[in-house]
């Protein structure tokens, strides 16, 4: 299941704070895998970030208990839309990367 999450500029410390505590617990975002990409490339909201998140049912029903107080789930229209850009990101990126070595 894939969540992407805004934050907004005035939150991100307390934000980041959560992202990267407990690097090595099995419930952390680091051993699951998250992107932080800047909101503005996404043309959605003018400040803040984003939180890309593709991990299990459990794993996000505690990510949602740990952003509740410094970030907000993302609406169907802009979770579709930067879901999408990211996916291209990341598809431009294999194939870039294929071609060197390709």
């Amino acid at each position: 299941m894939i969540r992407i999450y805004y934050i907004s500029s005035e939150k991100f410390k307390d934000a980041k704070k959560i992202l990267e505590e407990n690097p090595y617990a099995d419930d952390s975002f680091a051993h699951s895998g998250y992107m932080l990409k800047d909101a503005k490339e996404y043309g959605f909201r003018p400040n803040g970030y984003y939180v890309y998140v593709d991990s299990d049912e459990n794993f996000l029903k505690g990510a949602d208990a740990k952003l509740k107080d410094v970030a907000e789930m993302t609406k169907e229209k802009e979770f579709d839309g930067v879901k999408a850009k990211i996916d291209e990101e990341q598809s431009n990126a294999i194939s870039g990367f294929g071609s060197l070595f390709g």
